[in-house]
C-alpha cells in the first residue's frame, strides 16, 4: 500500500531524514518508533505532502506521489491525523464531521461514526474547541474514517490520554484495519504499538535501524524502553 524508498528530507541546512527505506502492506498496521526529533513526524508530512522532500520516493498503492498537494493525496485515500488534533474553532461536533468529502468507498457513515465514538454522539452540538483531550482525538479520528481513506497516517494518537481511552483508541485503530484500511501509526507507548500493530520499524537520527516483529518487541522491551527514554 506505501512505499518509501531512499527519503531524505530537513529544514535549511539541518537533515531530518536520511535515506529511509520502508514499506507498509494493504490491511497492516505498521508502528514508526523512535526519540523526539528522530523525524517521525517529518516522514509523516513528507508522505502527506506537507513537507517537501530533498530527496527520494513515496508512492501510494503503487503510484508515484512526487508533486502531489496534499489535498490529491487525500483523494488518493491517504488521510491524516496529525498530533496536534486540532479542531475548527466556529463548527460543532456535527459539523466537524459532516465536514470531509466522502471520497473512497469504504467511508464510514455519521451513524457508524456516532456508533464507534459515542461521546462524539453526546458532544455533537457542542462546539468542537471545548472538547477534552480526548474527546478532540476521537474527533481527529472520526473526521478521516469518514472520508473513506484506506491508508491512515496516525502521529502519536494516545499522547496525553488515559489508560480508558488509549484503549478505545486501539479498538478504533483495529475496527478500522478490520475494514481494510491501513494504518502507519508513530507512537512511543510500546504496550500500546503491540497490541495493534503488526511490524515496527525504530528510526534514530533519520535513519530506520532495525525492523522488529511483535515477539522480538516483547523480548527485548526493557531494552527499547531504556532506547526510547521512556
Amino acid at each position: 500500500m506505501l512505499r518509501i524508498e531512499h527519503l531524505s528530507a530537513g529544514y535549511g541546512e539541518a537533515a531530518v531524514l536520511r535515506d529511509v527505506s520502508l514499506d507498509v502492506r494493504p490491511g497492516e498496521v505498521v508502528t514508526l518508533c523512535g526519540r523526539n526529533g528522530a523525524g517521525k513526524t517529518t516522514l509523516l508530512r513528507c508522505v502527506m505532502g506537507l513537507h517537501r522532500p530533498s530527496g527520494g520516493r513515496v508512492e501510494l498503492g503503487g503510484r508515484d506521489l512526487a508533486g502531489l498537494p496534499a489535498h490529491r493525496r487525500a483523494r488518493l485515500g491517504l488521510g491524516w491525523v496529525p498530533d496536534d488534533r486540532g479542531g475548527y474553532a466556529t463548527l460543532t461536533v456535527a459539523e466537524c464531521l459532516s465536514l470531509p468529502p466522502r471520497s473512497g468507498p469504504n467511508a464510514w457513515s455519521l451513524s457508524t461514526v456516532y456508533d464507534a465514538f459515542p461521546a462524539l454522539y453526546q458532544r455533537r452540538n457542542a462546539p468542537s474547541t471545548t472538547l477534552s483531550g480526548g474527546e478532540l482525538q476521537m474527533l481527529a479520528l472520526a473526521r478521516v474514517l469518514r472520508t473513506g481513506a484506506r491508508m491512515l497516517l496516525c502521529d502519536e494518537p494516545t499522547e496525553g490520554l488515559s489508560p480508558l481511552l488509549v484503549a478505545r483508541v486501539g479498538e478504533i485503530l483495529r475496527a478500522a484495519k478490520a475494514h481494510g484500511v491501513t494504518v502507519l501509526l508513530v507512537e512511543q507507548n510500546l504496550h500500546f504499538a503491540t497490541t495493534v500493530a503488526d511490524r515496527h520499524y525504530l528510526l534514530a537520527e533519520g535513519r530506520i535501524v532495525e525492523a522488529l516483529d511483535n515477539s522480538e518487541v516483547h523480548a527485548r522491551e526493557h531494552e527499547l524502553l531504556a532506547y526510547l527514554g521512556i
